[in-house]
């Protein structure tokens, strides 16, 4: 049963739409997606933009880690001319920038990748070798204390991309960690948790990978659902694949082998 009352948008990933429960991402939240290198982290958020422009919505990216592709994201379906993109030099200015664009109630989705690299500036004016611990942390979460009511308000919402970590020493339990503080991990209305599951070949050749997210919190729904669906290298979430997936798992397209089948016809 979807919950109507929580206004959202797509994630261009139907599989994902229904584990959300709500049928999307929430609007007027924060969520963070969060995963290793090359879980699909950054593709994922892309067809989250594209998606918010198909409904006439404004989008911008925060490009801290100053490696957005937009020829890829012209192929995933955003349209560049209409996004704006900055490459922010420090975290601070970063995030003075989300809440500029936030506070102006003009902007419906801003997407920052990714927390890892919001340096603090006293750590990029400082000298390699100096100690800034902790200064991430405070810095994140004195900006959600700030953006938490924003977004509510200005119908905007803020995705963050994140990296995992190592903890060091921990035997017992899960060693990953996100970078940032727990302050995130806090205001987030929505938590994904991106991983490869496993390649796609054709014939040698790697075209792709099968991607599997996990909703980790969901203040909108019950957690813990998961998604899979694939992303092909150069062209994004294989979006036929996808629907032909969740057909077979809410038994809709019935699959025998390697044939599928509707009413009895295969397809």
């Amino acid at each position: 049963s979807i919950n109507t009352k929580i206004k959202t948008f797509s994630t261009g990933a139907i599989s994902l739409d229904i584990a959300l429960g709500a049928g999307g991402i929430p609007i007027g939240r924060i969520v963070e997606v969060f995963g290793p290198e090359s879980s699909g982290k950054t593709t994922l958020t892309l067809h989250m933009i594209a998606e918010v422009q198909k409904s006439g919505g404004i989008a911008a990216f925060i490009d801290a880690e100053h490696a957005l592709d937009p020829e890829y994201a012209q192929r995933l379906g955003v349209n560049i001319s209409d996004l704006y993109v900055s490459q922010p030099d420090n975290g601070e200015q970063a995030l003075e920038i989300a809440e500029t664009m936030v506070h102006s109630q003009a902007i419906n989705l801003v997407v920052i990748d990714s927390v890892a690299a919001l340096v603090p500036r006293a750590e990029i004016d400082g000298n390699m070798g100096d100690s800034h611990v902790g200064l991430q942390a405070r810095l994140m979460s004195q900006a959600l204390r700030k953006l938490t009511g924003l977004v509510n308000k200005s119908n905007c919402t803020v995705i963050f991309i994140n990296q995992l970590r190592e903890k060091v020493g921990v035997i017992f339990g899960n060693p990953e960690t996100t970078p940032g503080g727990r302050a995130l991990k806090f205001y987030s209305s929505v938590r994904l948790d991106i991983r490869k599951a496993e390649t796609i070949k054709n014939a040698t050749e790697i075209i792709g990978s099968k991607t599997r997210v996990k909703v980790v919190k969901n203040k909108i729904a019950p957690p813990f659902k998961q998604a899979e669906f694939d992303i092909i290298y150069g062209e994004g979430i294989s979006s036929i694949g996808d629907i032909l997936d969740t057909a077979v798992n809410i038994d809709i397209v019935a699959k025998g082998g390697a044939w599928y089948s509707y009413n009895g016809t295969k397809i």
